[in-house]
């Protein structure tokens, strides 16, 4: 007679694997975050004022890429450069903590005061016919799943500005600010996902 215990038990293991391998990618999916994306909108110093001082204005635009989680911002610092070599900086702001819900958008506007506009055209005439500032965008996050809160993760993200004659942004499309390790994070990922998938694959088949 053919032992069918032996065989009985096999099926069991490969159950009890392939039921443990999926719940582990559903686990891992649904705690899995995405990073906000962030993006400046406008970017703004006028020039034409009689008084030496000026104002920069800015708009932001954020978005909360997570279809099941909230995002609680801290405070968002943004800083200015007047070159991508960030040799001198031109001025700071900060925007007050938020909360933002699954799949929502965001616009805050920011302004720089008590700029000098001798600084901002000796950043746009050292750097030949355009100017090209750089800004950086400082925040922590915690993701809100379900009823609970994550830690807090760092964001640190940047782009280089250019602008025209009156100091406005060029491109009217937004300029998406950027992180190095976003793009590790991201691959990181994908990498995930692509073993899980070869995980319940290889359970299928065996």
């Amino acid at each position: 007679m053919p032992d069918s215990g032996g065989g009985g038990c096999c099926r069991c293991c490969c159950s009890f694997i392939f039921t443990s391998g999926l719940t582990a990618l559903f686990m891992w999916l649904s705690l899995r975050t995405t990073s906000p994306a962030c993006a400046l909108s406008k970017f703004y110093i006028p020039l034409d004022q009689t008084k030496n001082l000026t104002t920069l204005q800015f708009e932001l635009r954020l978005k909360n890429t997570n279809k099941d989680k909230g995002v609680y911002y801290d405070s968002i610092n943004v800083t200015v450069f007047d070159s991508p070599n960030r040799s001198r900086l031109i001025g700071s702001s900060t925007i007050t903590k938020f909360y933002q819900g699954h799949k929502k958008k965001a616009t805050k506007n920011g302004t720089i005061p008590d700029i000098s506009r001798d600084e901002v055209s000796r950043a746009a005439i050292g750097n030949g016919s355009k100017a090209v500032f750089w800004v950086d965008l400082a925040t922590s996050v915690r993701y809100k799943i379900l009823m609970f809160k994550t830690k807090r993760h760092k964001i640190r993200v940047g782009a280089s500005v250019e602008v025209n004659g009156t100091i406005s942004k060029v491109y009217p499309k937004d300029i998406k600010l950027k992180s190095n390790a976003d793009k590790i994070r991201s691959y990181c990922g994908k990498l995930g996902v692509f073993f899980a998938n070869f995980l319940v694959l290889g359970l299928l088949i065996f």
